[in-house]
């Protein structure tokens, strides 16, 4: 399975790439995300429950930050194992560049499954990685926009962006 997409988010570059770097953000973006720990140079070990179909699963595993060209691109990847339910693997290509908003972040998914996961067939499986791909790049986005973003644009002097304003406050 592959997607390609991008959005547009309401912070500078360093911002957005500072985001993607932090293992508490990255945690909630994960959809499902129970743990994760690490860092960006030694990749992270992550517990995640999902529900795919009929099939839930909790899956040990690890995700790594390559081909860093900061504040650019890297390279996200992961691979998680669900006992019975098989594997699951993938990785994304995330391009940042300056924008009228402030970033465009433009990414490319791609994504394998086996075991039980994969006999529930592609429309299932293709159907469920578009969704926690959007789901975790919404996440970012809000995490760096913060709850409050319609009132940042009102009076951004006075507001923190999401993830930066927890560490502030």
């Amino acid at each position: 399975m592959q997607l390609n997409d991008q959005r547009d988010i309401k912070a500078d570059v360093a911002t957005v790439w500072a985001a993607i770097l932090d293992a508490d953000v990255l945690q909630a973006c994960i959809p499902g995300c129970e743990s994760l720990t690490g860092n960006p140079e030694d990749g992270f070990e992550a517990v995640v429950t999902q529900k795919v179909g009929p099939v839930k699963a909790r899956f040990a595993g690890a995700v790594r930050l390559s081909e860093l060209d900061a504040p650019r691109s890297l390279r996200m990847s992961g691979e998680g194992k669900g006992g019975a339910a098989g594997f699951a693997k993938g990785g994304a290509r995330v391009v940042l560049t300056p924008s009228e908003v402030g970033t465009l972040l433009a990414y490319h998914v791609e994504a394998n499954v086996g075991g039980k996961l994969a006999q529930l067939g592609s429309r299932i499986i293709d159907g469920f990685a578009k969704k926690l791909a959007d789901d975790f790049f919404a996440r970012l986005q809000k995490a760096v926009e913060g709850e409050d973003a319609a009132d940042a644009d009102a009076a951004p002097e006075l507001k923190k962006k999401g993830w930066l304003k927890r560490l502030i406050s």
